[in-house]
């Protein structure tokens, strides 16, 4: 599998390109700002766009989806509970001094155990709640492999404090849908460095 991580836009937001070698087909995750070097990546690899997953709907998540959609014609997929925070996007972009972004509701909605599949690769939908109402990880089983969003940081998770947030939901989805994985799977968060499933377990203190 193709791997590339790309931090994007002022919040530095990892925006994964996952592709597979063979058939070139890809998937982009939270491609939040920065376009054009998400483009040059697809290109350098020689890759093809297939879905855009937005973990959730904070705009340094998804401020650049619509635009990647218009330049590769790939679906937006995103859980449909995040709307609220799309429709106050301009409240969002506010806060951090930047201009409106385009948005849209999502081509199809992300739904808990959904089958996320191109051709070579396959994962599945972790609806984890409690960072925002409709936050997602995608695990990816056979590369050991779960891409976090905002749910779960290197020592840390996310914060609660943002309209649709709530603490103990986001404690009760990562003991129930991510602490449920096994110790060697590879967290990538939405910002900051990667980890793992049992450092996390053994150490992380607001699992403890």
């Amino acid at each position: 599998m193709i791997h590339e991580i790309l931090i994007v836009g002022p919040l530095q937001c990892n925006c994964s390109i996952l592709g597979d070698e063979t058939s070139r087909e890809a998937i982009v995750v939270d491609p939040g700002d920065n376009i054009s070097r998400i483009v040059s990546t697809l290109e350098k690899h020689h890759l093809t766009v297939k879905q855009i997953i937005v973990t959730h709907a904070h705009i340094d998540h998804i401020a650049g989806a619509q635009r990647l959609k218009q330049l590769t014609g790939a679906p937006i997929l995103y859980n449909q509970n995040d709307l609220p925070l799309v429709k106050m996007m301009d409240i969002q972009a506010a806060w951090l001094g930047i201009p409106t972004p385009e948005v849209a509701p999502p081509d199809a909605s992300l739904e808990d155990g959904q089958v996320i599949s191109i051709s070579g690769l396959t994962g599945s939908i972790l609806h984890t709640p409690g960072h925002t109402e409709g936050s997602v990880c995608l695990y990816l089983p056979r590369q050991s492999l779960v891409l976090a969003g905002d749910t779960l940081f290197s020592g840390s998770v996310g914060r609660t404090d943002l309209p649709g947030g709530d603490s103990r939901k986001l404690i009760q989805s990562i003991h129930n849908s991510l602490l449920t994985l096994p110790d060697e799977v590879t967290v990538i968060p939405g910002h900051g460095p990667k980890t793992s499933i049992g450092s996390e377990r053994e150490s992380n203190p607001f699992l403890q």
